[in-house]
C-alpha cells in the first residue's frame, strides 16, 4: 500500500444557506460546500444502524491537488458530531491513491491498512451495540477482507448519511476531485430502507458552482448516483427544473 497522509476527512455538512433556493428549484433540499448525497434527520436516539453499498470511483490525475470520499455515516448534519467510514479517493502532484479509512470527529481519519481499487465494491455498517460502543465494518467485496472495529461514541444519533465528499485539507475544504460517477445502492437505516426522497438531497457547490449532484433514489428510495460535474453548460441530471451548471 502506498504512503497515505492524514487527514480530517470528515467535518459536518457546512450547508450553504446562499444556495437554498437554488437547490429547491431543482427538487433537492439543500447544498453545501463539501457534501453531496443523501441525508436524512430525525429526533435525537433516532438513528442506530446505517449501512449501504457503493463502487470505488475512478479519479482523473490532476496537477493540482484535488479530493473526494464515498461514505456512510451517523450524525454530521445539522449537527456536530459524526461517526463513519468510507473509501479514499484523490490526485496528489498527479499521482492517484485509494485507501479505505474509518473516523469518528473530532479525531482525525485513522487509515485501513487493506487494499482498494477503482471499482470495487465495498459495503459498510456501522452500528450501536451498546450504550457508547459502536461497531464499524467495511467490506471490500471484490477484493474478499473484511474490516472491524469498535469504538466508543456519544453523539446525537439523530441524522445518517450517505455522501460523497470533498475533504478538509490542511483545515480548508479540498478541491473536488475529478470522480467517475459514485453508485450508492443497499441503503438501510436501522435494518430498513430509508425511503429517501429527492428532498433528502444536496448539491456540492464550490466557488459558486455546483461541482457535485445526486441522482433521484429509485423507487425503493435505497439507491442513487452522485455525479461529478464538469462541462459548462450541462445540466443538473435527474432534477425537475435542470439548471446550468459552469465549468
Amino acid at each position: 500500500m502506498s504512503t497515505v497522509y492524514k487527514l480530517k476527512r470528515g467535518r459536518p455538512c457546512l450547508t450553504d444557506k446562499t444556495n437554498k433556493g437554488r437547490a429547491q428549484s431543482t427538487g433537492f433540499g439543500w447544498t453545501s460546500s463539501n457534501w453531496s448525497g443523501y441525508a436524512i434527520t430525525g429526533k435525537k436516539g433516532a438513528f442506530r444502524r446505517i449501512s449501504g453499498e457503493w463502487v470505488v470511483p475512478y479519479v482523473k490525475p490532476t496537477s493540482k491537488a484535488s479530493y473526494s470520499s464515498a461514505w456512510i455515516g451517523i450524525d454530521g448534519f445539522k449537527n456536530s458530531n459524526l461517526i463513519q467510514t468510507g473509501t479514499a479517493h484523490e490526485s496528489i502532484n498527479g499521482i492517484v491513491r485509494y485507501y479505505p479509512w474509518w473516523e469518528i470527529l473530532p479525531a482525525m481519519e485513522t487509515v485501513i491498512p487493506l487494499p482498494v481499487s477503482p471499482g470495487d465494491r465495498m459495503r459498510a455498517t456501522i452500528a450501536k451495540i451498546s450504550r457508547g460502543k459502536w461497531r464499524i465494518t467495511l467490506r471490500n467485496l471484490s477484493k474478499n477482507w473484511i474490516f472491524r472495529t469498535i469504538q466508543h461514541y456519544t453523539g446525537p444519533q439523530s441524522s445518517a448519511e450517505w455522501i460523497m465528499e470533498a475533504p478538509q485539507v490542511g483545515g480548508t475544504i479540498g478541491a473536488l476531485a475529478r470522480v467517475t460517477p459514485t453508485r450508492f445502492s443497499r441503503c438501510t437505516i436501522n435494518g430498513k430502507s430509508p425511503k429517501l426522497t429527492p428532498a433528502d438531497g444536496g448539491i456540492m457547490v464550490q466557488n459558486k458552482t455546483a461541482v457535485a449532484v445526486p441522482s433521484s433514489p429509485n423507487s425503493a428510495g435505497d439507491t442513487f448516483v452522485v455525479k461529478r460535474v464538469y462541462h459548462k453548460g450541462s445540466p443538473l441530471v435527474n432534477t425537475r427544473n435542470p439548471i446550468l451548471i459552469r465549468s
